[in-house]
């Protein structure tokens, strides 16, 4: 009577060979004890999300055949087991990818996490030590420096160790902070008193040292006093007394050893004629950051075809853009046409009063009465390098060594002073606007004069990045500094100095 057979109850009691009314009161005795038959099953379409789940739970370690039981004793299809079933593992399955992504996802952000807290943590220590290095040197100026076995007083090693030990709480190195000093961390460790825990003075000046058997006694210095200042010697050195002793088979002692009696008694104070040698101190820094602001000049030598006879070449460069704005050839050499070629650059360049600082050396020329008059007219500040040290004025040194070694330079020499003029005002317009000068990231000396070289360098670092993005097998290290030059520095400091 149940689907999916339907049996009417005349075909149950023909196949049963019973009569209709005894099949009758078996399904209403059935029907009595509550068994739900046709009218009043549960639709399978009514199971509760539960019902469904524990269907499936029921049916999963059974067989196809068993599986088959089941869903007729239940009234329901294979079909709807299996869907359920379906349903069930697909509501499990993402969640556990998802889950297993989302852990992994976790793991690698912990992973990175971890890795940025560490770079953090060691750009803080390497921020918190260059500025505790920069406070120490600012407070500290005076590095002892490759100074071996100098003497520290106490009170100056108590302030070195205080200096470093603030240098230390702010997160310096102490190899580091000693080194900035100038000290190394062993010189640190020697100072420090262990059996009184503080810092010892230095015990050499006190030290008790023995007297030098070999000494002079005070008779034998009185005896060279005296030879010293006889009349005979008195107007002498000791470079002309000893031997002069020597050939009277005297010896005293040496010339070092008479000098030092003399400085020990204060008798070796300077007494010739000559002048002592003047102490010249470097020139100080000149900073160009654009055109007009720094200029060097010098005159050379322009040989001719006929022995000792040469001309002059005066010429002015911009440090900043190397461009060279006055070059004239003349048969003297005059601080009058020394001043007509500087005014006629400065005017040629409208930086009359502009704070111009025009560099050369200590030649006649630079220091004559006329040069210094036109420099004050036009408002431009004078500066010198040293005598005799060329390597003070090298943008003009190196100008004229471009000059010379130019390929069209006459190598027998200019024929008259025309063709003299004619090969330097073509040289000019050449090295101005054709040479690229390799000092300015090769622009032309007025493409940086004009302004014009920020633009190039710009170009030229996406030329480069391009090339490298297309082929960056060829590339191991970053591309070519084109970076734009702001500032050029005449006579700068060492790199040495601390």
């Amino acid at each position: 009577m149940l689907p999916p057979y339907s049996y009417s109850l005349r075909q149950i009691a023909s196949e049963l060979d019973l009569g209709i009314s005894t099949v009758q009161k078996w399904r209403q005795d059935l029907v009595n004890e509550a068994h739900k038959f046709e009218n009043n099953k549960i639709d399978s379409s009514d199971y509760s999300a539960d019902q469904k789940f524990a269907a499936v739970l029921a049916t999963a370690p059974m067989s196809e055949h068993e599986v088959a039981s089941y869903c007729r004793e239940h009234g329901l299809f294979v079909e709807q087991v299996k869907a359920w079933k379906t349903v069930s593992i697909s509501a499990h399955k993402p969640q556990q990818e998802s889950q297993y992504k989302l852990d992994s996802a976790r793991r690698a952000d912990r992973k990175k996490i971890k890795v940025l807290e560490k770079e953090l943590s060691r750009k803080d220590k390497a921020l918190a030590e260059t500025a505790a290095l920069l406070v120490l040197r600012e407070k500290y100026k005076c590095p002892l420096g490759q100074q071996r076995g100098r003497l520290t007083p106490l009170l100056e090693r108590r302030r070195i160790v205080q200096l470093i030990n603030s240098a230390l709480v702010g997160g310096a190195r102490k190899a580091i902070a000693c080194k900035t000093i100038g000290i190394s961390v062993r010189t640190i460790q020697r100072w420090y008193n262990e059996k009184a825990r503080c810092i010892a003075e230095d015990a050499r000046p006190q030290a008790t040292r023995p007297v030098p058997a070999n000494k002079l006694s005070a008779e034998e210095r009185a005896a060279i006093m005296d030879v010293c200042n006889s009349t005979g010697f008195a107007s002498y050195p000791p470079g002309f007394i000893v031997p002069t002793l020597a050939d009277e088979s005297v010896y005293l002692g040496s010339e070092s050893t008479f000098y030092r009696v003399l400085r020990e008694t204060g008798q070796l104070t300077s007494r010739t004629t000559t002048k002592s040698r003047k102490q010249h101190s470097k020139p100080t820094i000149k900073i160009a950051a654009k055109p007009n602001e720094v200029r060097t000049w010098d005159i050379s030598y322009l040989g001719t075809r006929t022995r000792d006879l040469h001309y002059y070449l005066y010429m002015n460069v911009d440090i900043f853009s190397r461009k060279i704005v006055g070059a004239e050839v003349y048969e003297q050499e005059l601080g009058e046409l020394a001043a007509l070629v500087l005014q006629r650059g400065v005017w040629s360049e409208k930086c009359v009063n502009e704070g111009t600082t025009l560099h050369s050396d200590n030649g006649a020329p630079m220091r004559s009465f006329t040069m210094q008059a036109k420099i004050r007219d036009l408002g431009v500040a004078s500066s010198y390098s040293r005598p005799r040290v060329s390597n003070d004025n090298p943008y003009s040194e190196s100008l004229f060594r471009t000059t010379k070694y130019h390929h069209s330079w006459p190598k027998d020499g200019f024929t008259n002073i025309a063709e003299a003029r004619e090969w330097v005002s073509n040289f000019v317009s050449w090295y101005n606007k054709v040479h690229k000068h390799s000092g300015i990231k090769y622009v032309t000396p007025s493409q940086r004069h004009s302004g014009l070289d920020a633009k190039i360098m710009l170009n030229r670092k996406k030329v480069y990045k391009h090339a490298r993005e297309k082929n960056p097998t060829r590339w191991h290290n970053k591309i070519r500094n084109w970076d734009y030059i702001k500032e050029v520095t005449l006579n700068p400091e060492s790199k040495n100095v601390a």
